[in-house]
C-alpha cells in the first residue's frame, strides 16, 4: 500500500509540475504581432481621399479586399486548391461595391512604379484576366501627386453605366491600360 501511495504522490507531483509549467510558459509567451501604423500607403491615402469625392452615395469604397473574397469557385473545379492557392495572398486595392448589396461593381487598382517589374507585370495580367472572366471590371489608376476628381468620377461612372468596355482594364485616360 505504502508504494501504492508514493507512486500516487510522485504522480500527482509532476501532474502538477506539469500543469504550472504549461501555464507559466503560456503567460510568458510573448506574441510576435504588432500594429500597423497604417493600413493605406501615403499614395492609396491620398487617392483614396479623392475617390471619396468621385464617387455617388450609392457606392461604398473599400480598401485592400482579397482576391479571394471576390472570386469563388465552383465545386468540381479541376485543380480547384492549385486555382485558389494563385488567388489566396492577393488583393486589390480599392472596390466600389453597391452600398444596399455590397456586391463588387468596379476593382480600381493604383499602379505606382513597383508596376513596371516584370514580376508584377506577371501578376498584374493574371489579376486582369482572373477578374475579366468572373466578370468584374478593373480600373488601373497610375500613381501620381493628384487627381481630378471630377475625371475620376466620370470615368467611374461611364464604366459603371457600359459606356466604356471594361472587358479589360482601364486606364484613367478610357483607354486600355497596359
Amino acid at each position: 500500500m505504502n508504494t501504492f501511495l508514493a507512486f500516487f504522490a510522485m504522480g500527482l507531483v509532476v501532474l502538477i509540475a506539469t500543469l504550472l509549467f504549461g501555464l507559466l510558459t503560456k503567460a510568458f509567451t510573448r506574441w510576435p504581432y504588432c500594429k500597423t501604423d497604417h493600413l493605406l500607403t501615403p499614395a492609396e491615402r491620398s487617392f483614396f481621399g479623392v475617390l471619396g469625392q468621385a464617387i455617388d452615395s450609392d457606392l461604398y469604397i473599400f480598401a485592400k479586399v482579397r482576391l479571394s473574397d471576390l472570386l469563388w469557385l465552383p465545386q468540381g473545379t479541376r485543380n480547384r486548391q492549385s486555382h485558389l492557392n494563385r488567388i489566396q495572398s492577393k488583393h486589390v486595392d480599392f472596390v466600389l461595391c453597391d452600398s444596399a448589396t455590397t456586391a463588387p461593381r468596379l476593382l480600381i487598382e493604383l499602379d505606382d512604379s513597383s508596376h513596371q517589374r516584370a514580376r508584377r507585370r506577371s501578376r498584374d495580367a493574371f489579376l486582369d484576366e482572373a477578374v475579366r472572366r468572373a466578370g468584374l471590371p478593373i480600373l488601373r489608376v497610375p500613381a501620381k501627386r493628384s487627381y481630378a476628381p471630377a475625371e475620376l468620377r466620370q470615368l467611374i461612372s461611364s464604366i459603371l453605366a457600359g459606356n466604356v468596355d471594361a472587358t479589360g482594364p482601364v486606364g484613367i485616360d478610357g483607354g486600355k491600360a497596359n
